[in-house]
């Protein structure tokens, strides 16, 4: 390769590739920042009740991103589900040199809302720095994504010129935040548009401020509701209290039944281990998770092992009357909503039939239980002896300048299964911008932005990396 670096005037030399890099990346971080606040700025949220255009507004402007780092083939899409359109998804292709591999990147430009404004200490939609930090809702989830791989196309085309001859394939969804109701069939769709020999999904974290991370396994998700009943219609309390109990009480003293004594789950047919090769600090993960002084944890195995590789079931909703709305009688009916995040490796429909079983086996006092299955999302392993998970280590190794994690991650990404089913011969790779304060969802979203310059920067030395024929070396 002998193409001029036209930003250094001197022939490309890949000994100096990282050192080049990050100098590029230096010099346009101030811009990135900026257009990143200028995302920030568009209320794009893919649910009903909000300002659709909005969302439309956010995909133009992510267009026009990326057509400004020199991609022109850019277009904004969409498919149906059920007759109704799904969200504006932006695909950008730069085609590969003959014999380069190609490269997909996602992110996406859907947010959540934005929740009661008075629990922020700054409008959500108005990027705004404070301690080196950048607060706005999507400012890490997952617009910063966004601008990662901008901002690392950016770089290598400075650096690189000619000599940069990896295709590169922008993915950018635009209903991530709402479920992905329409990724599958998008996917099907346009997957010729869509193939890649590496795929990475810049959407996850990083270890800690200071430690970056590679996800290399994620938790599958399945959910459902399970409804007690026990009376034909409402009683007084006073009249018929005592031979017969309610029903939220008999749904409580069935969710009881879901975890032992040390609340581990306690569904027969879930697997789990204690494999986690690092630890998370006990003090770090209460400060993190919020957790009040005197709470104790639950579980066993180490903490790490807990939330990457363990089952974990949460009870996140229930339909009985508000204490406002409460009165003297025995309920007849009550019903809560299960979520449960599964091990890597466990199968979703034999979770959901053994939560389903377990229901059926413990109804209390022989109350009439209706058990009603949700989504599923299947779980996620990395193989971190392929060759593209080495050179994302290594990147991260070398833009950080501390030796990287592999972590897991408690959460799911359903969507990973399908990108896993489509394109199997395709090496994923699990990035993120994050840290264990950005607070995603929640008021107060931030990025740390020095972290954000080495993940683009990161991400730019893997591209690197791979066009110097990194895939194919052992």
């Amino acid at each position: 390769m002998t193409s001029v670096n036209p930003s250094i005037d001197r022939p490309y030399d890949p000994s100096r590739v990282g050192d080049d890099l990050r100098a590029s990346v230096d010099a346009s971080f101030p811009r990135i920042v900026e257009q990143l606040s200028s995302l920030v700025a568009i209320q794009g949220i893919a649910w009903d009740a909000f300002d659709a255009h909005e969302l439309d507004r956010s995909a133009e402007a992510v267009a026009a991103l990326i057509r400004g780092v020199g991609i022109d083939d850019v277009r904004i899409l969409r498919v149906d589900n059920d007759g109704t359109p799904g969200g504006p998804a932006v695909v950008a292709r730069r085609a590969a040199a003959v014999g380069q591999p190609t490269v997909l990147l996602y992110a996406h430009h859907d947010v959540q809302p934005p929740g009661d404004p008075a629990l922020w200490d700054s409008e959500p939609f108005v990027a705004t720095e404070r301690n080196g930090r950048l607060y706005g809702r999507g400012a890490a989830d997952d617009k910063a994504g966004i601008m990662a791989h901008i901002g690392a196309f950016g770089a290598l085309t400075e650096v690189l010129g000619d000599a940069f001859g990896v295709g590169v394939t922008l993915f950018i969804e635009g209903e991530e935040e709402a479920g992905s109701p329409t990724f599958r069939s998008f996917l099907e769709t346009y997957r010729d548009d869509l193939q890649a020999d590496v795929i990475v999904v810049a959407d996850s974290s990083n270890w800690k401020v200071g430690v970056p991370a590679l996800t290399t396994s994620l938790r599958g998700l399945v959910d459902g509701t399970i409804e007690v009943q026990v009376l034909d219609h409402a009683v007084h309390s006073g009249m018929f209290g005592g031979p017969v109990l309610d029903a939220p009480t008999l749904l409580s003293r069935l969710i009881a039944t879901l975890h032992d004594d040390a609340g581990d789950v306690a569904i027969a047919g879930l697997h789990g281990g204690d494999h986690a090769t690092v630890d998370y600090d006990e003090d770090d993960f209460r400060a993190d998770a919020s957790v009040l002084d005197g709470v104790r944890l639950v579980g066993t195995g180490s903490i790490a092992s807990r939330l990457w590789h363990k089952p974990a079931l949460s009870i996140i909703g229930m339909d009985i009357p508000s204490v406002a709305l409460s009165s003297n009688t025995l309920l007849p009916r009550a019903r809560a909503k299960f979520s449960l995040r599964l091990a890597p490796g466990q199968d979703p429909r034999a979770a959901m039939d053994a939560v389903r079983s377990h229901v059926a086996a413990h109804a209390p006092f022989g109350a009439r239980v209706t058990f009603t299955p949700g989504e599923t999302g299947s779980p996620f392993r990395t193989d971190t002896t392929e060759p593209a998970s080495r050179l994302a280590l290594s990147a991260l190794e070398e833009a950080w300048g501390v030796r990287p994690v592999e972590a897991g991650m408690g959460g799911s990404i359903p969507f990973i299964a399908d990108l896993t089913e489509l394109f199997p011969s395709a090496q994923i790779l699990i990035t993120g911008v994050e840290d264990p304060d950005s607070r995603a969802h929640s008021a107060n979203e931030s990025l740390h932005l020095d972290e954000f310059r080495k993940a683009v920067l990161a991400e730019a030395i893997l591209l690197a990396r791979i066009n110097d024929g990194g895939l194919t070396r052992g």
